[in-house]
C-alpha cells in the first residue's frame, strides 16, 4: 500500500490546491459548498472529527471520534462519496468498513497523524521477531485506532486487536486473557495510563524504542508484562505537570480534565482523565459556575468554551497550538474536494489494499465484538 509520502511525491501537482480556491472570499467558498452539498443530497457524507476548525465543522454531517465516525461511514448505504473531514489513518479506517461501491476522499493529503507515523509496518516486524526470540509466543499487539492500515493488519493476523481511548481499559484486560503480555501500539501514554489504571505497576512496563531497535527498562524483562511503544502525540504530549500546577494556583477551585494520551505524571496530577468523548460530556453535565481546565486539542477546547458560557474553562496549556495536521484541512481545501467529485476527478480518493483490509478488519472485529 503507498504512503502518505508516496502518494505525495507521486504527483505533487495532484496535492496543491490551485490558487483560484486561495482567492475566494469565505462568502464565496461557502456559498460553492452549500450548492455542492444540495446538488449531491444523500449521496455525500462529510463526518468531521471533533478536532477540526469550526468553518469546516459546520458544514459537516456529521461530528465525532475516529472511529465513531468511520461506523456512521459504514450505516450510511445511502453515500456514493464520503469527504472524510479528519486524518489520514481516519479516512483509511472508513475506506476499511465501507463498500468498493463507495469512495472515500481526504480533502488534503498533508493531513496525517505524527502519532500514527511513529509506527510504520517495517519497525513493527523488527520489532515483532525480537519480542518473539525474547519472550516466546507469551505476548499479544494491541493497537490503538490511531494506527495505519498496515498496523492494523499486522495486529489482526498476530491475533490482536485494536482499542480506542474509550475501550483501551476493556481491551487491555482481554488481551490478558489471552497471553502474559502485551505488545501496545504506537502510544506509550495511552498504555501506560490505562495500564497502571487496571494496577499494572510501571516496574512491569518497558518501552520499545523502534529507532534503536532496544527496549528502554531498567529491570529483569521477564518482569516485563507490558511492552510500550515509544510514540506519542505531538499536541497531549505538551500538556505537562506543570501545566496543572499553574492552573491550580491561578484557578482556584478548577477541574482538570485531561486526555489519556497526555503523559502518565499529567494525568495522575489531574482530577479526570478520558476520552475526546467522555471530555465533551464530562462538561456539558458539569454544573454552572463551575471551572474547568481542558487538556486536548485547541479547536475542541475553544468550541467548548463558545458552546457552554455559562462555565469558565480554559486550556490546561493556553500555550499550545491547535494539532497541524488536522488543521491542513480548511474551506478551501473542503471545496476543492467537493467539487472534485462531480468533475469525476475526486481528489485524493483513500484506497486500501484488500489484503491490508481483510487483516485490519480482524482487529477491528476482535474490538468491536467486545465493546
Amino acid at each position: 500500500m503507498s504512503t502518505i509520502l508516496d502518494l505525495l511525491s507521486k504527483n505533487n501537482a495532484s496535492v496543491t490546491i490551485p490558487e483560484e480556491y486561495k482567492r475566494l472570499t469565505i462568502e464565496e467558498m461557502e456559498k460553492r459548498v452549500r450548492a455542492v452539498k444540495d446538488r449531491l443530497g444523500n449521496k455525500l457524507f462529510i463526518p468531521a472529527h471533533h478536532y477540526q476548525k469550526d468553518e469546516v465543522v459546520k458544514f459537516s454531517d456529521a461530528t465525532g471520534d475516529s472511529l465513531q465516525l468511520a461506523q456512521l461511514c459504514e450505516q450510511n448505504q445511502a453515500a456514493e462519496v464520503i469527504v472524510f473531514c479528519g486524518v489520514h489513518f481516519m479516512a483509511e479506517t472508513a475506506d476499511m468498513l465501507t463498500t468498493d461501491k463507495q469512495k472515500v476522499l481526504l480533502p488534503d493529503m498533508r493531513a496525517g497523524c505524527s502519532l500514527a507515523d511513529m509506527a510504520d509496518i517495517h519497525q513493527t516486524e523488527r520489532c515483532w521477531e525480537i519480542l518473539m526470540d525474547t519472550f516466546g509466543d507469551t505476548i499479544l499487539p494491541l493497537t490503538y485506532v490511531n494506527s495505519t492500515a498496515a498496523i492494523k493488519a499486522f495486529v489482526g493476523r498476530n491475533g490482536g486487536a485494536t482499542v480506542t481511548s474509550s475501550n483501551a481499559k476493556t481491551m487491555i484486560e482481554w488481551a490478558f486473557t489471552q497471553k502474559e503480555r502485551i505488545l501496545f501500539l504506537p502510544d506509550q501514554h495511552l498504555g501506560r495510563n490505562v495500564s497502571f489504571g487496571l494496577g499494572i505497576p510501571l516496574e512491569k512496563m518497558a518501552v520499545w524504542n523502534p529507532v534503536t531497535n532496544t527496549f528502554e527498562f531498567d529491570g529483569n524483562l521477564e518482569d516485563a508484562k507490558v511492552i510500550l511503544w515509544k510514540g506519542h502525540c505531538s499536541v497531549h504530549e505538551n500538556f505537562t505537570i506543570e501545566n496543572v500546577k499553574q492552573v491550580r494556583e491561578d484557578m482556584p477551585g478548577v477541574h482538570v480534565l485531561v486526555h489519556p494520551e497526555c503523559p502518565f505524571e499529567t494525568v495522575e496530577a489531574s482530577d479526570f482523565a478520558g476520552s475526546t468523548s467522555y471530555i465533551i460530556k464530562k462538561v456539558e453535565e458539569a454544573p454552572a459556575g463551575s471551572k474547568w481546565a481542558i487538556g486536548t486539542e485547541m479547536n475542541l477546547v475553544n468550541r467548548l468554551i463558545d458552546e457552554h458560557p455559562d462555565k469558565e474553562i480554559v486550556s490546561l496549556n493556553p500555550h499550545l497550538c491547535p494539532c497541524m495536521t488536522m488543521n491542513r484541512i480548511d474551506l478551501p481545501h473542503l471545496l476543492w474536494s467537493l467539487e472534485s467529485i462531480e468533475t469525476e476527478q475526486y481528489r485524493h480518493e483513500i484506497k486500501v489494499d484488500e489484503q491490508i483490509t481483510n487483516k485490519a478488519i480482524l482487529a477491528l472485529n476482535r474490538m468491536l465484538e467486545r465493546v
